[in-house]
């Protein structure tokens, strides 16, 4: 017999979420959903793995990964983090360790972590980051780009020449089917 769901009766309070009704940026809902499962295994927040390079050097990322972060039972603090290491890198790793503590204490901001545990394995790499795309210089209209050169900063003052030269190309009022 399936269950069915039942109105909620006056006594019960269930809250539902509020819903904002504008769509939004998948960035923008990233975070909740990763959250809870980077707290499922262990870690409270996710950027200790999206910037570990960061946090350890691009040398020792490339030989390890962060696999969990457990805490004491109440506590926020003096955790162990479990690395993921490679099979030759081990020693080299256990003799770095409370180098890697303070980077990570250091990036936390307080002391999140008190001990290190080793766990050999394969350490799957990292894709590399890219930047913004540059700016690319464009051709301004005599008449609209006396009035730019007055901006001081790069960024706005390239960006408006583009929207300025977008303006400068279109002909007429635009065609909408």
């Amino acid at each position: 017999m399936s269950k069915r769901l039942r109105a909620p009766t006056s006594g019960s309070k269930t809250t539902e979420p509020q819903r904002s009704n504008r769509s939004r940026a998948v960035a923008e809902l990233l975070p909740e959903v990763g959250g809870v499962a980077f707290r499922r295994f262990g870690f409270v927040q996710s950027s200790i793995v999206s910037r570990w390079s960061e946090i350890v050097g691009e040398r020792l990322a490339r030989a390890s990964s962060p696999e969990s972060l457990r805490f004491p039972v109440g506590q926020k603090q003096d955790g162990t983090l479990t690395l993921t290491v490679r099979g030759a890198h081990a020693p080299m790793i256990q003799h770095v360790i409370p180098e890697i503590v303070e980077r990570v204490n250091r990036f936390f901001g307080y002391t999140a972590v008190a001990r290190i545990q080793i766990r050999q394995g394969e350490v799957i790499a990292a894709s590399p980051r890219r930047g913004p795309a540059a700016i690319r210089p464009v051709a301004v209209p005599i008449e609209m780009g006396e009035g730019l050169k007055a901006i001081v900063d790069p960024e706005l003052r390239a960006v408006l020449e583009s929207l300025a030269a977008g303006v400068a190309a279109t002909r007429g009022l635009p065609k909408v089917s």
